[in-house]
């Protein structure tokens, strides 16, 4: 990625407009892991050999940095899995709001994100379907395979709940989980309730092409077409355990829109790369893009700054995980206890790591790889606020 973004990114600018964001990936992205961030040298202690690494961007929208990042989440998430089925729920915006959504990002993807939580929690908690307080955690993803503006929520979500009086757990069935069509339409009302309530304050957004919708009646329009239109909402079989829980979340929490893996190279101007075709027959496929509509797709789906894309609910809830999940533990009869929870904020690299985790050599596998020197940045150093 950073390869495209440093052959393209000139071009693209001066075709496009870019906000701050999309300024900060262009010009960061390029940079990870290269001498121009600065980084540091390691010297065997044994037999001499040396490795220089560089720093990463932290940018979160970095295929390099998600994966340090997603190995770090997923660990500590490790304590928070439970000993029971999961089932995997995902809640899609219609298409007719992909242009809205892409104009008004913090405002749609917030909504998105909190309609989607509240209707499982609402139907969840009914006494005619579990009648429990469930748990869960929700990711959202703003692109298909080929990079268009797709955006959807993938929720995790253990298969039962705690009872109103918080003194029973409620397991759901063993392969059904909630209603799809009154998931589906619960959260198709909550949406456009919120996304009503925007237009009726003026905290839209419609520029361009969307302009003709600040005409009250055109947006009646719309809202009339949405409301007898059905939701996608769907339910996918359980996991099983922790363990595969865990494998699941580690493709899906820290994903960004494309992977370095997918990227197949630059030709003649042109970007390949695989997706899996899955409105069609599932195949992977090959697809060429020109690369100022590659880097076009791809800064779709650039985040507003300080936007949080994983979030968790219910019993999950950071304000009440801690003492919640014991609970839960407790009345499902799990033997381990959780660990203490991580302090707050982000953990930070000491100096020179302590003599009895210095990584062995790669070379003789006897020594130890110490700290001997480090590499000043070439340029002003970066942080991901974005």
């Amino acid at each position: 990625m950073a390869d495209v973004l440093a052959r393209f990114a000139a071009r693209y600018r001066e075709r496009y407009s870019t906000s701050a964001e999309q300024e900060r990936v262009l010009r960061e992205l390029p940079l990870c892991r290269t001498a121009a961030l600065g980084g540091h040298k390691l010297v065997c202690d044994r037999c001499g050999h040396q490795e220089i690494s560089y720093n990463s961007c932290r940018n979160r929208h970095c295929p390099k940095c998600q994966a340090a990042a997603r190995a770090e989440w997923l660990a500590e998430r490790e304590a928070d899995l439970l000993d029971v089925p999961y089932f995997h729920v995902v809640f899609t915006l219609p298409h007719e709001l992909s242009a809205i959504a892409r104009g008004n990002k913090r405002r749609c993807y917030g909504l998105l994100l909190r309609a989607a939580a509240q209707a499982l929690s609402t139907i969840a908690a009914d006494p005619q379907h579990l009648g429990a307080e469930i748990g869960f955690l929700a990711v959202l993803h703003t692109w298909s395979q080929n990079l268009l503006h797709h955006p959807h929520v993938h929720c995790v979500v253990p298969g039962g709940g705690l009872s109103p009086d918080g003194r029973r757990w409620i397991p759901c069935a063993e392969r059904f989980f909630l209603p799809v069509r009154v998931l589906s339409r619960l959260f198709r009302r909550l949406y456009l309730a919120g996304l009503q309530r925007a237009f009726a304050h003026g905290k839209l957004g419609l520029h361009g092409r969307l302009q003709e919708l600040r005409d009250p009646q055109r947006w009646a329009q719309l809202m009339q077409q949405l409301r007898e239109n059905e939701w996608v909402v769907y339910v996918k079989p359980p996991f099983g355990g922790p363990l595969q829980v865990l494998k699941y979340l580690a493709r899906y929490t820290h994903r960004v829109a494309i992977s370095n893996a997918r990227l197949l190279g630059i030709e003649d101007g042109k970007v390949r790369f695989r997706w899996k075709d899955r409105a069609g027959d599932e195949r992977r496929r090959c697809m060429r893009l020109e690369g100022l509509e590659f880097v076009r797709r791809f800064l779709l789906h650039v985040l507003p700054k300080g936007f949080v894309r994983i979030r968790h609910f219910g019993f999950l809830a950071n304000r009440a995980r801690r003492e919640k999940l014991a609970r839960v533990r407790t009345l499902i009869g799990e033997q381990r206890a959780a660990p203490p929870p991580s302090e707050d904020g982000p953990r930070r690299i000491p100096a020179a790591p302590e003599p009895q985790t210095l990584p062995r050599c790669p070379r003789c596998e006897l020594g130890h790889m110490q700290l001997v020197e480090r590499i000043l940045p070439r340029c002003p150093s970066v942080d991901d606020t974005s």
